[in-house]
């Protein structure tokens, strides 16, 4: 297992490192978000072949982490397309050792968030499907749906004239200010949870991928950035002030 493992981690730095390159020189990040989504497709594919076993669970592991990324990774690439350029990247597209720094971080959430499915593809021993595994799937299933639906309500909200210069508060954004990295984190939630049948010992480190993701979107780059901004553009307006007030953050219930 230690040897797929660092396999997988010299190819997605690989990976990163080569398109780095290769974006500096285009001094572009429009395919930033889809070399990510495609790396997780590659890794998950080449730790299911390199171990060389076929079981149920790894089968719909690895099925379910290609669905996720190819559906994100083509709606990333679709929206910077549409918008022309990302805004994280305003100060660091035409630098090329800040680049660096942004291409290496991205191979770190790659392998740290895909750990416990790359875990799974490398266990020698299957075990019966249990009560875990179902319940994982399903917790990845509503992070699915909620990503998904989250995304394309605001992407029709934005595609409307009508809508410029306005915030969406409507759909699922109606019950969270952030459905789709709520939905995010169930995803990675779920698949830690199903992989972890299977694990033992040293591999339950794998916990850390839904904890880092969690960290990260909360406290890092995600839900404080965005929160960040929209008070800067929208915090004059009483009905934003009102949202905020009303809608929770995260979930859409209160514990």
């Amino acid at each position: 297992m230690g040897t797929i493992l660092v396999k997988c981690a010299v190819t997605d730095f690989t990976i990163q490192w080569l398109l780095w390159a290769v974006a500096s020189i285009l001094q572009t990040e429009k395919f930033f978000d889809l070399a990510g989504s495609g790396t997780f497709c590659i890794l998950t594919y080449l730790s299911y072949r390199w171990n060389g076993t076929s079981y149920l669970r790894q089968k719909i592991q690895s099925v379910l982490v290609t669905v996720w990324s190819l559906r994100l990774g083509l709606f990333l690439f679709l929206r910077v397309l549409k918008e022309g350029r990302d805004r994280r990247f305003n100060k660091v597209r035409n630098n090329p050792k800040q680049f660096f720094v942004y291409w290496t971080l991205q191979g770190v959430w790659i392998f740290i968030t895909l750990l416990p499915t790359l875990i799974l593809n490398t266990q020698e021993k299957d075990q019966p499907l249990c009560v875990l595994d179902y319940t994982g799937w399903i917790i990845w299933i509503l992070g699915f749906a909620t990503e998904t639906v989250a995304d394309q309500q605001k992407w029709n909200f934005k595609s409307d004239p009508e809508n410029v210069g306005k915030f969406i508060q409507t759909g699922v954004w109606a019950y969270s200010r952030h459905p789709n990295y709520l939905g995010e984190m169930l995803q990675w939630t779920g698949l830690f949870i199903s992989a972890s049948t299977v694990m033992k010992g040293v591999d339950y480190v794998s916990m850390l991928s839904p904890v880092f993701l969690w960290y990260l979107l909360t406290h890092v780059s995600g839900i404080p950035t965005l929160e960040k901004q929209a008070m800067t553009r929208w915090g004059h307006d009483p009905a934003y002030l009102e949202y905020v007030k009303n809608t929770p953050t995260l979930w859409p219930f209160k514990f």
